[in-house]
């Protein structure tokens, strides 16, 4: 069988969240107020990252906080759709 026919798809609950923002952001705020909730509700596992703590972070981020990713790729920046949210995570 071919690996794409085989390729299964990740349970909400498998999934991993991270926001990526900086203390002192309002909309960093609001964004972890709807990634909590979509991560509750989905029980997808959330991380979150100071980008002020980590170069890298800040040098390819620091324009577009808060960031969302799902494992480890963008979803999206700046402000969260909940709905959006939860249909990437196959919710």
């Amino acid at each position: 069988m071919s690996a794409l026919l085989r390729r299964t798809k990740k349970k909400p609950s498998d999934r991993v969240v991270t926001l990526l923002g900086k203390p002192g952001c309002h909309l960093c705020e609001d964004a972890r107020a709807v990634v909590d909730a979509v991560c509750a509700e989905t029980g997808a596992a959330l991380e979150e990252k100071d980008i002020t703590r980590d170069e890298a972070l800040y040098a390819r981020y620091w324009e577009q906080i808060p960031v969302v990713l799902i494992d480890g790729e963008q979803h999206t920046f700046w402000r969260v759709d909940p709905k959006r949210l939860r249909t990437a995570l196959g919710a």
